[in-house]
C-alpha cells in the first residue's frame, strides 16, 4: 500500500492539473499537498535572501533532502514536481506517477495557451527551460534519465487520457494492494 504520491513530468504534460484534481478528491481524506516549487520557496525564505539564484546547487540539494525526508517520515502527502518521482525512486511506499505527452505539438499548444504565447514562442521557451534545468540536474546527479519509466509505478500519456481519466488511473492504482 502506498503512503504518499509523487507526480512528475515535463512542462505542459498535466502535472498541475492532476495535482489539483487529486487535491479536490483526497483532501477530505486527510491528504496534504505540496509542489516542489512551494518547497523551494520555503527553503529560500528560511535560508537565503529573496534575490538568491534558485538554480544554485545547494537549493536543489536542500529540496531533495526535504522531499525525501517528508516522503520517508510522513504519510498522505502528494508532491508534484519535475523530479519528485526521481527523488523518491528508492522508496517503495511512494506511488510514483509520471505524466508524459507523446504528442509534442499538443504539449507546445498547451503551454502556448497557458502562457499566452505563439506556438513558436512556446516551443522556444520549453526548449530553453528544459535544457537549462537538465544541465543543472545533470551536473548534480550525473544523469539525465530523470523520467526513466523503470522508476515509476504508473506512466500516463496525457495525449491519450483526459484529466478525469488521468485522475481515475491514479486513484485506481492508489487503491490497489
Amino acid at each position: 500500500m502506498y503512503k504518499n504520491i509523487t507526480i512528475s513530468g515535463k512542462i505542459a504534460v498535466g502535472t498541475t492539473t492532476l495535482f489539483e484534481n487529486l487535491k479536490k478528491q483526497l483532501s477530505p481524506q486527510g491528504w496534504k499537498f505540496r509542489s516542489t516549487g512551494q518547497i523551494i520557496r520555503e527553503i529560500t525564505k528560511e535560508n537565503i535572501s529573496p534575490s538568491a539564484d534558485l538554480a544554485e546547487d545547494n537549493i536543489h540539494r536542500m529540496l531533495e533532502k526535504k522531499t525525501q525526508k517528508l516522503l520517508e517520515n510522513e504519510t498522505h502527502w502528494v508532491i508534484e514536481g519535475w523530479l519528485a518521482g526521481y527523488t523518491a525512486k528508492n522508496n517503495s511506499k511512494v506511488l510514483k506517477v509520471l505524466l508524459v505527452c507523446s504528442d509534442e505539438n499538443l504539449r507546445i499548444k498547451r503551454f502556448a495557451q497557458r502562457e499566452n504565447l505563439s506556438f513558436d514562442q512556446a516551443k522556444k521557451e520549453i526548449e530553453t527551460r528544459e535544457s537549462k534545468n537538465l544541465a543543472v540536474w545533470q551536473r548534480l546527479y550525473n544523469t539525465t534519465d530523470f523520467w526513466n519509466e523503470k522508476i515509476y509505478n504508473l506512466i500516463i500519456d496525457t495525449s491519450k487520457h483526459n484529466a478525469q481519466e488521468t485522475l481515475n488511473l491514479v486513484l485506481n492504482k492508489l487503491t490497489q494492494l
